[in-house]
């Protein structure tokens, strides 16, 4: 009888030949658990409700809504009704003022959850305008005109009276002020989810850059002279280096989002060029942007164009418009859109009508070449 010591130590390890060769074998380990996942985060209610598809229940009878501003049911075809909470505000008692029936849905202000912008640093600033960095170091501003003033001293006063010129804009000197008035600006664009864009923008399926041209305005257009497109270069230029007309942008809890002059702004200075995604008039017919802006009027009204500042623009797109039908309204303005053509294309130009004091809003008629925009509410 074999021994009991040999028979327990075969059971725990054994020796077998394999394909000739011997290989030693161990008892089959479990296989490990694969590891747990991590705990779920769970989201607060509020985060979760603002993100959910909200759908109203349509009530039968909508005699009895009410304005929760004013408390009054009048003007029932000014009363707006929030796809969310189903409740009803007039276009003249929200703020900032309605002007037209939004298109698609409408949220009120509570519904809509609009969160503060936060403020931005330096160099977000920089990197949100694309500032160009400069080395030159002049302490003032100078422009050509008044180069060419002295060089024409003894020149006669009848010819440089003979047509009015436009001026450049002259930027605050305080680096830490113009940083303010850009800050200003990123947080308006930020709160509307726009790009800034100091250019006509032509976006795919749109508008090719081909169909901008002045020749095809009905009438024709104004060609920009030597002299000013030597002005609008220079003001070009000095926005490269983040240097702006004296302009700061402010909330109103009226008017919404509007610009008021940091500095002086003479009579007849460039202030800014209008700019945004270029489309075709057909194609915007039935958008509720409030800020679209006439720049090809053409004898085929299939080729009009139209400025739309809704995704992409700079500051031109917070100045505010004139009330046209009050006496009060009309004397606020202080600025105009002019269109001229630049090197064979349409470019819309705000320039200042008077000179504009420091603390003053700027204020320009939206309907300067047509007369379809819904001013009647504007203060």
């Amino acid at each position: 009888m074999a021994p009991a010591t040999s028979s327990s130590s075969s059971t725990a390890k054994r020796l077998i030949r394999f394909s000739g060769s011997l290989r030693r074998t161990e008892a089959p380990r479990r296989p490990t658990p694969p590891p747990s996942p991590p705990p779920k985060k769970l989201k607060p209610m509020a985060e979760v409700m603002a993100k959910a598809r909200h759908a109203v229940v349509e009530r039968v009878d909508y005699s009895d809504a009410s304005c929760q501003q004013c408390g009054s049911g009048d003007r029932a075809d000014e009363l707006l009704l929030c796809d969310k909470c189903d409740k009803g505000f007039h276009m003249k008692c929200l703020r900032p003022i309605v002007v037209r029936v939004p298109i698609g849905s409408w949220l009120c202000p509570k519904c809509s959850g609009r969160r503060r912008v936060r403020s931005f640093s330096q160099k977000k600033i920089i990197d949100f305008f694309r500032i160009q960095k400069c080395t030159d170091k002049k302490g003032k501003f100078a422009s050509p005109q008044d180069a060419r003033k002295r060089r024409r001293r003894s020149g006669s006063l009848v010819l440089q009276k003979k047509r009015r010129r436009l001026l450049p804009f002259v930027p605050t000197e305080d680096p830490a002020q113009r940083l303010k008035q850009m800050g200003s600006l990123a947080t308006a664009l930020t709160a509307l989810h726009m790009e800034f864009s100091d250019d006509l923008s032509y976006m795919p399926g749109m508008v090719p850059r081909s169909a901008n041209q002045a020749k095809f305005e009905n009438g024709g257009m104004q060609v920009l002279s030597k002299e000013d497109t030597d002005t609008l270069e220079q003001c070009r230029a000095m926005c490269k280096k983040g240097e702006w007309a004296p302009l700061i942008v402010v909330f109103d809890s009226c008017e919404g989002y509007t610009v008021e002059a940091d500095g002086q702004i003479k009579d007849m200075t460039f202030i800014a060029e209008y700019t945004g995604d270029v489309d075709y008039i057909k194609n915007r017919e039935h958008d509720d942007c409030d800020s679209m802006m006439t720049l090809l009027l053409a004898n085929d009204p299939s080729k009009s164009l139209v400025i739309c500042p809704d995704k992409r623009g700079n500051i031109v797109r917070f100045i505010n418009g004139i009330n046209n039908h009050t006496l009060e309204g009309r004397k606020k303005q202080n600025c105009k859109c002019v269109r001229y053509s630049v090197n064979g294309e349409c470019r819309v130009f705000l320039v200042a009508t008077r000179d504009i004091a420091k603390g003053e809003r700027l204020y320009y008629d939206y309907n300067g070449y047509e007369h379809e925009y819904p001013t009647h509410h504007f203060v």
